[in-house]
This record gives structure tokens, sequence and C-alpha cells, in this order.
């Protein structure tokens, strides 16, 4: 079902020159793919390219770049996509940030940054590029980043982006078994601490989404925090991310830490729910 190789196949991945997305591209490519970074950071792209240049790999990659909430930017690039390539193979809605604050004082623009990249920008993605994966007739596989913190039980402070990634979780989840009949795979990459570059979610913010936030000194201080030495590397996830999809897994889960409050927050779930069926839905 879906991709069952690699090579020679194009792989569209969003916020894919740094962190997370650049280790999947790098694995895919020395597995014999031709990866498209799509990036809302110019000088990222610029230097993810150098860095394949250096490895001799300058025609094994594109840069791309694209703001994933801006819908019209993404129907251009998906048209690109079907000219340049026929069609992406693989599409890897990757793009994220970190937003982080006291919840209580939250405001519009930062539910609306929150979620307009989290979760808008992986169905901007799943809209634009769908299209062209279920007609060109070659299969294909979807990878959806969430998060372990939508999993668990998580400080209020981190309220919209465990809530956005919850969302991702659960549209792959449900999307699988329609995807599967078009012969298109659906993974979701549920990461933890990973050396990214995350912490520059307020750079990332756009202007019109600045004014009025009530998080400015909360992503100040996120930006001053460092990268733990012991974090994953992630060319380690992407390992992850190219193994899952040839085994079209459906969870790709990257650290073990969190199994203790997942098993809490499931149990206190489970607890709540009465044994007896009450409609008789047959949802088992």
């Amino acid at each position: 079902m879906g991709i069952t190789t690699l090579k020679d196949k194009t792989a569209f991945i969003t916020g894919g020159a740094s962190g997370i997305g650049l280790g999947i591209a790098k694995v895919l490519v020395a597995r014999g793919a031709h990866a498209v970074l799509a990036d809302l950071r110019a000088d990222h792209i610029e230097r993810a390219l150098a860095e394949f240049a250096a490895a001799g790999q300058t025609e094994a990659v594109t840069g791309v770049e694209l703001n994933v909430m801006d819908r019209e930017a993404y129907a251009r690039v998906a048209a690109d996509m079907v000219e340049r390539f026929g069609g992406v193979d693989i599409l890897v809605n990757n793009a994220g940030v970190g937003p982080e604050g006291p919840i209580l004082e939250a405001t519009y623009a930062d539910w609306d940054f929150g979620l307009g990249v989290n979760v808008n920008g992986v169905v901007n993605g799943l809209i634009s590029m769908l299209p062209q994966m279920r007609e060109h007739g070659r299969g294909g596989h979807v990878v959806n980043t969430a998060s372990l913190a939508a999993t668990v039980y998580m400080p209020g402070s981190f309220t919209i982006y465990a809530a956005s990634k919850a969302a991702v979780l659960n549209m792959s989840e449900n999307m699988r078994a329609d995807l599967a009949e078009e012969n298109i795979g659906m993974s979701v990459l549920c990461p933890a601490f990973t050396k990214s570059n995350i912490h520059e979610t307020g750079q990332n913010r756009p202007e019109h989404l600045r004014e009025g936030s009530a998080w400015a000194q909360s992503e100040q201080t996120l930006s001053e925090r460092p990268i733990g030495e012991n974090w994953m590397e992630p060319e380690e996830v992407g390992e992850m991310v190219a193994d899952g999809i040839l085994a079209d897994q459906l969870y790709i889960v990257t650290h073990g830490d969190f199994r203790g409050p997942m098993q809490t927050r499931h149990e206190a779930l489970m607890a709540a729910t009465p044994e007896t069926e009450t409609l008789g839905l047959g949802l088992n």
C-alpha cells in the first residue's frame, strides 16, 4: 500500500529547510528521493541547499519559499509540482510553530497564529497536494507532524500548541482508511525533544499576528532557550520517518519518555467511560 521504495520519488516537505524537516529531507535524499524543501525562511533554504551542495547532492533537492498559511501561494506551488515533477509522491506536512505563554492572557492573535500554522497549514497541504497524488496513479504517502504533547497532559502554557497538535493527530488517524482506498499511506509523526529551530517561533510570526499578541515576552524567552545536548538529532527522526513510510506505519513515535504520562491520561479517560453500551453504535 502506498510507497514501497523511496528511489526516484518526489517528497514535498514543509518546514523542510531546518530542524526535523531538514533531517527528513537528508534521509529521503540519501535513500534516492528528490526532496522539495518548502520553507518560510529564505535564509534557512539557502543554508540547507548549501549543505546539500557540499555533499554533492545539488540535483537531489529543490528549494521553495512558502508560507503554509497562504492558500493562494500553496496552490501556485502545487501547480508547479505537477509541471516540474508530474506531481509529488510524498507529502510531509511538517511546518509548525511552538507558541507558548500564559494561556489566560492569550489573545485571538496568539490562537490564530498557533492554529493557523499547525492546523490550517496541514489542511492547506492536504487540499493543495492530495488531488495530484490521487490523479497521477503512482500511489503516495502523507506524513503529518504532530507531537507527543498531543497525547499527554501539558502545562497550561502549552495549551495552544498541544491543542493544535492533537487536531493533527486526530485527522491523521481518521483520514487513513479513506486514503488507503486511493493507494496513499498516512503516518503521523509524534516527536518530542529534538534539535530544531522551533525556539524561533516568534521570528516566524506574521506581522499582522504580532499586533494584539500577549505573548511577545514569552516568545522572546523561548528564543533564548538552549537546545539540549542530549536531544534527538533531526536525522535520527528522519530515519524513523523513512522507515515508517515504507512500512505504512500510522504512528511514528520518537521518545519512550512519554509512556507513563500517556498511560495516565488513557487510564483516566477509560475510568470515566461507562462499561456498558447505551446506543449500540458498534464502534468497537
